[in-house]
């Protein structure tokens, strides 16, 4: 059993055939599905899903860092109303993204600090969006210096070093198609360090895995990253499955799995 900790499941790429993805991702053991918010805009399509597939579906709550502008508060207002007014297995997606555009970066930054705050206020891990800004995103972190703080580095590619110190701080590693690619660099990282803390993701609908790079991503080709890192750790399916499972349901406070 696999559980994609990361996919923008409710995304216009999905509108024609969203129920069928899904029955697709459980028949190869997909049985759990953790939807990060981007925006105002993307809240109603995560909270239908999560009405349609109840217990499988999980929302989080959060403002993703390339949607951060000069109005930056008024985003975080309705991100903080969201908060208060019912329960999210996550504060994400946040982070700081300095490949698309730096032009607010300093917004990225206090929107980040802002929605950790909050993170530890409401007892909710973070999933951390860390494009071109691990080593910020690592000082700030350090920074804030709460060990109540837990989260993870979604889409991780970074090194060793960098590794071990998320580790080391009490978070996680989001594993995801980057694993699969050539020159990705991901799978001598992984082939170093314990899956004490590694979880799996897909992204959907961006960042397939090998053999499916450059088409749209689903949540059924987790199967592929876990097949990959299976390999990598020489290790069976089944015990990467589980531990990264048990992973997943020990950072979100997740239902346990049922074998069905």
């Amino acid at each position: 059993m696999l559980i994609d900790t990361h996919a923008h499941l409710y995304a216009k790429a999905f509108e024609n055939d969203r129920a069928a993805m899904i029955e697709r991702a459980e028949a190869v053991g997909v049985k759990q599905f953790l939807l990060p918010n981007i925006d105002e805009s993307s809240i109603a399509g995560m909270l239908a899903l999560e009405a349609t597939y109840p217990g499988r579906c999980f929302p989080m709550m959060g403002l993703h860092p390339c949607s951060v502008k000069e109005n930056y508060l008024t985003d975080l207002a309705w991100v903080r109303e969201w908060l208060e007014k019912r329960d999210f297995v996550a504060i994400g997606e946040i982070g700081i993204d300095l490949y698309w555009d730096k032009t607010f970066i300093e917004e990225q930054k206090a929107a980040f600090r802002q929605q950790v705050e909050w993170a530890l206020e409401f007892d909710r891990p973070i999933v951390i969006h860390a494009r071109e800004s691990i080593d910020l995103l690592i000082d700030m972190i350090k920074e804030i210096g709460d060990p109540n703080l837990k989260g993870v580095f979604h889409c991780f590619t970074g090194n060793v070093a960098q590794a071990q110190t998320i580790m080391e701080l009490g978070l996680y590693l989001g594993v995801g198609g980057v694993l699969t690619f050539k020159n990705g660099g991901v799978d001598k990282t992984l082939s170093e360090i314990s899956l004490e803390r590694v979880i799996l993701e897909t992204d959907a609908p961006y960042l397939a895995p090998i053999p499916y790079r450059g088409k749209r991503n689903e949540s059924a080709y987790v199967q592929e990253i876990a097949v990959k890192l299976a390999s990598i750790k020489g290790l069976s399916l089944e015990k990467v499955a589980s531990i990264t499972s048990e992973n997943a349901q020990k950072l979100f406070n997740l239902p346990t799995l049922q074998e069905n």
